[in-house]
């Protein structure tokens, strides 16, 4: 499972957790803007804006997990299972492959409402990539430091979700995940006052009670909750370092250890990686299970012109500074 994140202070940064027990082997990813994509129903496009993002590369396609272009936009895919449904194709409509929709979307679109007048066409087309990889499940969070929306495709059709909280994880779907809000709007980052009887002396006895109920397990409603509180109490300076801490703090909230979440294989659900990019300064931030050093890709230290993939494999070993 996986969380996904947004956070402005003077930039705005947009990053997720990646919750799984295994890696398919992934990437960071800068696609330059004359990287040929090849579209199933739309052909090619030479010339786009460039990206950057954690990929796994297959067939020579960047196949982004999550991804920000140029321009400052943002989208992240996360499991959906069982309640995504895709469509066959359909004439009159823009018929873009669930793998497809990232490269569509930060290829030609500055902005949330861009993207938002360019997916009235859309159909998100029931087509795997190839007999080894299945249209994965999935839904979306697409964006801007001015707005995000959430995306589904359901039985019932497409729906675009305002997203006032810029959190998302994944199931149920996204109008339940927010209603769930409402449950807890007792909480507050300040010290609780007694409201239990009149009459009752009752006295904190630690800090944080105020937090009192907020959810600790790992489902994915309760790390919707929990980091949507989080994130919406973050306090943090306006400066590079600062906000690029707070946000992996904010993340940190809902971190997955190996050993409590088991599979039914006997594996282990972990984060194997947790990522913030700087829209505004196209930089990369990133840290693995195993190194909590956060690391840096800047795209623009690349060449944006080129026609090829740059790509960086994680630095996945522990990197401890020795003072002594």
């Amino acid at each position: 499972m996986c969380t996904a994140a947004t956070y402005r202070t003077k930039d705005f940064y947009f990053g997720r957790t990646l919750d799984y027990d295994f890696s398919y082997g992934h990437e960071i990813v800068i696609t330059p803007r004359r990287y040929p994509f090849h579209f199933r129903e739309k052909g090619a496009m030479d010339s786009h804006y460039a990206m950057l993002g954690m990929a796994h590369i297959e067939d020579g396609c960047p196949l982004y997990y999550e991804a920000v272009n140029e321009k400052g936009l943002g989208i992240a895919g996360l499991n959906f299972v069982g309640n995504a449904v895709y469509r066959e194709k359909t004439e009159g409509k823009d018929n873009i492959a669930t793998f497809e929709l990232i490269h569509w979307i930060l290829s030609q679109c500055a902005t949330v409402k861009e993207a938002q007048s360019l997916m009235k066409t859309l159909n998100l087309w029931d087509i795997p990539f190839s007999d080894r990889l299945p249209a994965a499940q999935l839904h979306w969070i697409l964006a801007d430091r001015n707005k995000a929306v959430t995306i589904e495709s359901v039985k019932d059709g497409l729906k675009q979700y305002e997203n006032p909280v810029g959190i998302l994880t994944n199931n149920p779907p996204f109008d339940k995940q927010l209603f769930a809000l409402n449950n807890y709007m007792h909480l507050s980052s300040q010290e609780p006052k007694n409201r239990f009887a009149p009459g009752l002396k009752l006295e904190h006895y630690s800090r944080g009670m105020g937090a009192m109920g907020l959810p600790g397990d790992l489902s994915s409603q309760s790390r919707f909750i929990r980091v949507s509180f989080t994130k919406m109490n973050s306090v943090s300076g306006e400066g590079e370092n600062e906000s690029v801490s707070q946000f992996f703090h904010i993340l940190g909230s809902v971190n997955q250890q190996r050993g409590c979440c088991q599979l039914e294989d006997g594996n282990y659900e972990i984060t194997l990686y947790t990522c913030c990019c700087n829209t505004a300064r196209g930089i990369y931030y990133y840290t693995t299970y195993d190194n909590h050093q956060i690391t840096a890709v800047d795209m623009h230290k690349e060449n944006l012109e080129g026609n090829a993939l740059i790509r960086y494999s994680p630095i996945a070993d522990e990197q401890i500074h020795r003072q002594n």
